[in-house]
Parts: structure tokens; sequence; C-alpha cells
């Protein structure tokens, strides 16, 4: 599959942790969401895209408070 933005071949998969934040100061006090993932990145551009593992996406979707210990109990089990 090429870059979707410069239709590059020289892409490259790189595992990743990042944590997503709810936006907006109502949800400053709302733990993030710490996810596991591949990311694909063109190593023309620099355009990086990557899928959210479902247990993840179920959180960010929720927009509940969770216990970042709840939260990162979920991540591992996915990326399991």
């Amino acid at each position: 599959m090429s870059c979707l933005s410069c239709v590059s071949d020289h892409q490259a998969e790189f595992p990743a942790e990042m944590i997503i934040h709810y936006s907006g100061l109502k949800n400053v006090d709302k733990p993030g969401v710490l996810v596991l993932a591949e990311v694909l990145v063109c190593l023309d551009c620099g355009f990086f895209s990557f899928t959210a593992p479902q247990a993840a996406a179920a959180l960010l979707a929720n927009e509940s408070t969770y216990p970042v210990a709840v939260s990162e109990r979920i991540a591992r089990r996915a990326s399991a």
C-alpha cells in the first residue's frame, strides 16, 4: 500500500505506545487512554497512521472516566 500523503512505497512499521487524551477543560480530570499499536510511517514524508486496538477504541468512544489502572489493564490485554 502506498503512502496516503505522497504515494511513496518507502514505509515501515514500528511498535508504538501512546496516550490519547480527551480535549477541552471539561475533560482535564479524565485520564488518558493508553494505546499500544503498530504505526506505519512513510520514510519519505513522515506521514503516519495506525489503527487503535478495539479495547482502546471502546474506551475512547465511551468518554467515561476510568481509573488509570483499569485502562492500562485493558490496553495490555488488547495487545496480548
